[in-house]
């Protein structure tokens, strides 16, 4: 990557001769504490850390445009769909997109607000703008030689807006003693975020509130779901609505708005294995409390008939409108910290959906990764429809530690979103 603060050789054999003389630049209290503090969320993130499951059965969608000409997909029963996407098979033709990965490394190398995160949503706002959605945040200063200070601030959500090329930092609090955009409702609990959506009165932004539930470092747990609406001119926050929160579903991981609903996609993370789940709401006001949840036949208004849709995404995905049906992107937790991005293709929002191709193989990841760090994984890939440039996808994905103490401090460039352009291209035959 051209916004590595050195090379990978460089940094694992800095952090061998740490581990070698028993000490670790940046492992004392400062750093502890700032991860405990934020319930250890570099380290699992929106719980992406593991994942395992049977081959994808069936699943979801969300918003970009069907090909000019194309005949839009319904949201029918699954099987009685029909569209060109799934007779075919495709190849994937991925690049590094090379202006916004250094865009956002020269500014997070400034150390003037955001200089890392994770989830990395993104939301088109009025004034050709884009807000980029950010779960857990480290706050500048850096260092000269790319590393943390130990003190610098740590955010469980910032936004990232971009216009005409330029970025700023929008978060809670003061310039001064940046907060989260969601402060914590009372101690030992934090506030994550997940997609959003822009309409004529907010941005709204779907948030998972978890909590501690014992002393160790991974006693904590999800406990409920919540819409965060901003200003769509200050971004500053407005108010926070409880969402429905009763059959264990994350609702968070896409918003897909076609033929005059909102879909809200989730998931039930039971650690190795996860499931998609399917919500909707009639127009675009998530605080109806007018949802609906598919059953895998029929629509229910009861949250607790929400069904398993599939296995095998992440806890942050995308489903979107693209040709003549939709495209399921996800990083795969089929297998343990897959280096895998894949595209699903299907005829409704509801599925089923069929793995189409591999888009994209993350090379940060483990020892043989472009870090040579066996800790550095990648997790919760999705794509950007509004960003789209032609038929050329836009996806992202996050990259981590498992030494978080010790890594994310020490590099700067690890803890970031990386920015992949992806041509889905049908094969001949």
């Amino acid at each position: 990557m051209t916004d590595a603060a050195t090379t990978p050789s460089a940094r694992q054999s800095a952090k061998s001769a740490r581990f070698s003389s028993g000490g670790s630049r940046g492992r004392g209290p400062a750093r502890r504490t700032a991860l405990a503090a934020s319930g250890l969320g570099l380290l699992v993130g929106a719980g992406a850390l593991l994942g395992a499951g049977p081959p994808a059965a069936a699943a979801p969608a969300a918003g970009a445009a069907p090909a000019a000409g194309a005949a839009p997909a319904t949201d029918a029963a699954p099987g009685s769909a029909s569209c060109s996407l799934t007779d075919r098979h495709w190849t994937a033709h991925a690049r590094v997109d090379r202006a916004r990965t250094e865009r956002f490394a020269a500014y997070g190398n400034s150390g003037v607000g955001w200089t890392g995160g994770d989830s990395t949503y993104s939301v088109p706002l009025p004034g050709n703008r884009t807000a980029w959605l950010f779960s857990d945040t480290f706050w500048g200063p850096v260092n000269a030689d790319l590393s943390r200070p130990t003190t610098v601030p740590f955010l469980n959500s910032s936004f990232v807006v971009e216009r005409g090329g330029h970025l700023r930092t929008v978060a809670g609090g003061t310039p001064q003693a940046p907060d989260s955009l969601v402060p914590p409702d009372e101690p030992g609990t934090w506030n994550w975020l997940g997609a959003g959506q822009a309409t004529p009165a907010s941005l709204d932004v779907m948030f998972l509130e978890f909590a501690r539930t014992g002393s160790g470092p991974l006693d904590f747990g999800w406990r409920e779901n919540k819409l965060g609406r901003f200003d769509p001119g200050t971004l500053r926050l407005r108010e926070v609505v409880p969402l429905p929160s009763a059959a264990g579903v994350q609702w968070a991981s896409w918003l897909l708005r076609s033929g005059g609903y909102t879909y809200v996609y989730g998931v039930e993370d039971l650690g190795l294995t996860k499931y998609m789940h399917l919500a909707r709401v009639r127009g675009t006001d998530l605080a109806s409390g007018g949802w609906e949840y598919w059953t895998g036949g029929a629509w229910s208004p009861t949250e607790t008939d929400s069904a398993r849709l599939m296995s095998g995404v992440a806890n942050e995905y995308s489903v979107s409108r693209w040709r003549d049906g939709y495209l399921l992107v996800t990083q795969d937790t089929r297998e343990l910290f897959s280096r895998r991005i894949l595209a699903y293709v299907g005829c409704s929002p509801t599925g089923p959906f069929t793995e189409a191709a591999t888009l994209y193989t993350t090379p940060e990841t483990g020892a043989a990764g472009s870090y040579a760090d066996p800790d550095i994984f990648t997790y919760n890939a999705h794509e950007h429809p509004d960003l789209r440039r032609g038929d050329r996808l836009l996806v992202t994905y996050n990259v981590n530690s498992l030494d978080p103490n010790a890594d994310l401090y020490d590099d700067v460039t690890i803890y970031r979103p990386r920015f992949v352009e992806v041509t889905l291209v049908p094969d001949r035959g």
